[in-house]
């Protein structure tokens, strides 16, 4: 009966073992799917990002040619304005410097009235 009992539990430890090691795959394999899937997600993650900052350009692009048009425009507007002002600027400088070195040549002075403390 010993020799069956040995037999027995050495069965047993034998079975044991092969459980382990069947138990040890499993856990490789569901550690190894785990990162597959993470990677997978990972890859999916960066195509929907590139794919939405391609979508994000191409109407950034779309909608400010029209900002990029009236900036342009009203640069040249203001260009032909400063051209205006400085063309009348120079046309009346003379009169205006004239008009001010008499001003300041031709001194009248004015004796002011004598205001008187009330009482």
């Amino acid at each position: 009966m010993s020799a069956q009992n040995s037999a027995g539990i050495q069965t047993l430890l034998d079975a044991e073992r092969e459980a382990q090691k069947i138990v040890q795959r499993a856990r490789e394999y569901r550690t190894k799917r785990v990162k597959e899937a993470r990677d997978e997600a990972k890859k999916e993650i960066d195509a929907y990002k590139k794919s939405k900052d391609d979508e994000f350009k191409k109407f950034e692009s779309e909608h400010t040619s029209g900002n990029k048009k009236a900036e342009e425009d009203a640069n040249k507007d203001a260009e032909q304005k400063i051209k205006e002002i400085r063309a009348a600027g120079k046309k009346g400088q003379d009169a205006v410097v004239k008009d001010l070195l008499n001003a300041v040549f031709d001194v009248k002075p004015v004796v002011p009235e004598r205001i008187e403390a009330p009482k």
